[in-house]
């Protein structure tokens, strides 16, 4: 029986078909829009005349998962600058104030979705679905001819040869395939807990006692504990628990709920055992705010009891510990705990983040536990350089650890801080791989040890042992979104792209749309020399200020295409009110404004060079071994025409990370050198950078950070002047996978 036709709308210049998920203009231009923005203008338009809460849009749009407000605010931006909407000035999505939005414009249905009635078919000629599938025709046709009918014995006996093979078949592979090892007894995931407080603001603090809960619980050397962050993007309460506690390989799920109301708060648990939906114990708790610590203790020793979990009398100690005793201080941890436990990183997160932790052990200096997470903070931002790799910012990590462990040098969280910052701002491998070791008997669930150990044996070009750590680190945490990532990243670096996809892929399973994840996919189609591949992914992203990589990978696009005209202007709009909070990343987008702009011919590209130059310089005395600062002020110079400037900060910038004490990012300033030597008429010394960068795996200088390739050596104008040298053809031919051809 045929499907009827999936329905079409018409709205101003627009068509919209949901069965080809589709959306094109009057002349038949297709609009590129992701899944997620797709999903959020289809609901719109089905339901348009109709104010939408933003709660019931984001259900529709992201169902059973968790996403913040502002995914959806950036979707109904997307739209509005489809729809070429202007602020105060919307035709087609108006913001109903309180409540959500609107879709106003005319909605039509042309006459194509009128199904034509379908023809009457018997009754005894519709098979049921199963049938189809196993494509068994009838032994004997009515129209046969006679003759034919004396292989009916034969028949039967091979059908049913057939089908006992089959069924055979199917068992070995149910058995082998389809049922995975049951999950350990004694594991569980805490999802995300509901916020049931007037306050919407006050989700903070509901996600902050579910941390809370959970990180007492993972403590418990008896259990198996997943992290928040594998669980952050699943709703509070689901439907479907046993599909969500095969996804995490746990055999328990606690679900729960906060109300904050002035001092008081009331905490609701319960305990459920996924396989079959059944309610193993709840309870609730009421309790002033100062007696907050109580209930996580409480809910931690009573999974425990109900999972008959071991407590050695350390771990009975640590999950009854009072990490303070002010309670504005632990307000405070709360809400730069939110900002960290963010999936995205940026420089607003970061500060944030450090903005309320410092504020935290302002109020209460014995806060052991705040201080250890503003170092871990401190320290991912300097070397992320989401925060400013200042002087100051790598002495406030050290203070920050170091006050940590001497107030609790038994804290888990503690040790692991100090290694970060051996890790992050000394680069002393041999240290921080002594304090995460450490670390792991105070944190046994912990998937950050074994995913901090994979960074430290990348540092060190060990690659397999890398893969090894980040394989156990996922083993704990499944769908931790930033492992998945970082991983996919190795894989980048070592070129190997067909397992990075995959596993970014993953990535998008569990976070749809995330747009850090659909860059790093373009920047590898750039990177293959599939430029219309990369440009379909990268032109319905639309991102904010803080999201330099992203911006970058865009004016890259537009630089390898050779056509960066429009988005001149769209750069030149943001650097008309740069964001402070964004450090030297301004003078970076200015260097690439300046390219981009000798790259169609501007003669402003000197103008723009010249002032990146002096807002990198500003930057350079607190921040002397930023060797990505150093870089951007080599290839500024390298545009200015300064030659000797630009290779004195290339040989800077190596000197800042020498390759042989970080195998990942000490080439990047060996890819700077190659680009300055290129322009500045030095071919043998560019030969020989070249060659040696494309023999090994590393962290790329320019955008997404993809290491050179023989396609990107191809398509960047950086490397025209060398064109015509056989050296350089034979690099591009001796390392191009083999049947690649030329870039596409």
């Amino acid at each position: 029986m045929k499907a009827p036709p999936s329905p079409v709308y018409e709205f101003g210049d627009f068509r919209l078909d949901a069965g080809k998920r589709l959306v094109t203009r009057r002349d038949g231009a297709v609009v590129a829009l992701t899944p997620r923005v797709f999903e959020t203008l289809l609901y719109l338009v089905e339901h348009h005349d109709t104010v939408l809460d933003k709660e019931r849009l984001m259900e529709a749009v992201w169902p059973d998962s968790i996403v913040e407000e502002n995914n959806l605010s950036q979707n109904i931006s997307t739209l509005r600058r489809v729809f070429g909407e202007s602020p105060g000035s919307h035709h087609y999505i108006v913001t109903v104030p309180g409540r959500g939005y609107r879709f106003v414009a005319e909605v039509r249905t042309p006459e194509a979705n009128a199904a034509p009635e379908p023809p009457k078919i018997p009754a005894t000629a519709i098979e049921p679905a199963e049938r189809k599938t196993e494509q068994i025709a009838p032994v004997s046709q009515p129209n046969q001819p006679a003759a034919s009918r004396s292989f009916r014995p034969a028949l039967l006996a091979t059908a049913a040869a057939v089908l006992t093979l089959s069924l055979v078949a199917l068992f070995f592979w149910r058995g082998r395939t389809q049922n995975p090892p049951d999950p350990p007894e004694k594991s569980i995931a805490v999802l995300p807990f509901q916020n049931l407080s007037e306050e919407k603001e006050s989700a903070y603090f509901a996600e902050g006692i579910q941390d809370e809960i959970l990180t007492r619980l993972s403590k418990i050397a008896d259990l198996k504990v997943i992290s928040r962050i594998s669980t952050l993007h699943y709703k509070s309460a689901p439907e479907n628990l046993p599909e969500i506690a095969r996804q995490l390989g746990v055999a328990h799920i606690l679900e729960g709920s906060v109300q904050k109301s002035g001092d008081t708060v009331r905490v609701n648990v319960q305990l459920i055992k996924a396989a079959n939906d059944s309610h193993l114990w709840a309870d609730t708790f009421d309790r002033k705010l100062t007696d907050i610590f109580s209930v996580e203790s409480e809910v931690a020793k009573a999974i425990a009891d109900q999972l008959r979990a071991h407590l050695s009398g350390r771990e009975e100690q640590v999950i009854a510990a009072k990490p303070t005793d002010n309670p504005d201080a632990y307000d405070a941890y709360l809400r730069g705990l939110a900002y960290n436990l963010k999936s995205q990183t940026s420089p607003t997160n970061s500060l944030g983040a450090q903005k309320y932790l410092r504020e935290a052990v302002r109020l209460d200096p014995k806060f052991a536990l705040s201080w250890a997470l503003l170092s871990y903070v401190d320290a991912v931002g300097y070397l992320t350089v989401n925060l400013q790799p200042t002087l100051a910012l790598r002495e406030e990590t050290r203070e920050a650890a170091e006050t940590a462990l001497t107030l609790q040098p038994n804290l888990g969280e503690a040790v692991l801080a100090e290694g970060f910052y051996h890790y992050a701002c000394r680069r002393d491998y041999d240290t921080a791989e002594r304090y995460f070791a450490q670390a792991r008997q105070f944190l046994p669930n912990s998937s950050q040890i074994p995913e901090s150990l994979a960074y430290v044996a990348r540092r060190r070009g060990d690659w397999d042992l890398s893969e090894s750590y980040f394989n156990e680190a996922e083993r704990l945490d499944p769908r931790n979104v930033n492992l998945l990532t970082q991983h996919a990243g190795s894989y980048i670096n070592l070129r190997r792209f067909p397992e990075a996809l995959r596993k970014l892929d993953q990535v998008l399973d569990i976070t749809p749309d995330n747009l850090d994840t659909l860059v790093a996919k373009a920047s590898i189609a750039q990177a293959e020399g599939d430029l219309p591949r990369a440009s379909a992914l990268l032109a319905p992203l639309h991102p904010a200020a803080d999201d330099t990589q992203a911006l970058e990978t865009q004016v890259y696009q537009t630089i390898l295409e050779r056509r960066p005209g429009q988005i001149i202007a769209q750069i030149r709009e943001l650097l008309a009110k740069p964001d402070p909070a964004l450090g030297f990343y301004n003078g970076e987008l200015r260097f690439w404004l300046g390219w981009a702009q000798e790259v169609a011919g501007d003669q402003a590209a000197q103008e723009s060079w010249r002032q990146a130059r002096s807002e990198l310089e500003s930057f350079l005395k607190e921040q002397p071994e930023n060797y990505v600062l150093i870089g951007d002020l080599a290839l500024t110079d390298m545009g200015l025409g300064d030659k000797a400037a630009a290779f004195a900060l290339s040989e800077r910038a190596m000197a800042a990370i020498p390759i042989e004490k970080d195998a990942l990012a000490g080439p990047s300033p060996i890819e700077i050198l190659a680009r300055v030597a290129t322009r500045m008429g030095d071919p043998d010394r560019a030969i020989a950078a070249l060659q040696k960068l494309l023999s090994i795996p590393y962290n790329g200088a320019l955008a997404s950070q993809v290491p050179l390739t023989p396609a990107l050596l191809q398509l960047d104008p950086m490397f025209d002047p060398l064109r015509n040298d056989p050296r350089f053809e034979k690099i591009v031919a001796s390392f191009a996978p083999k049947g690649e051809g030329e870039a596409k």
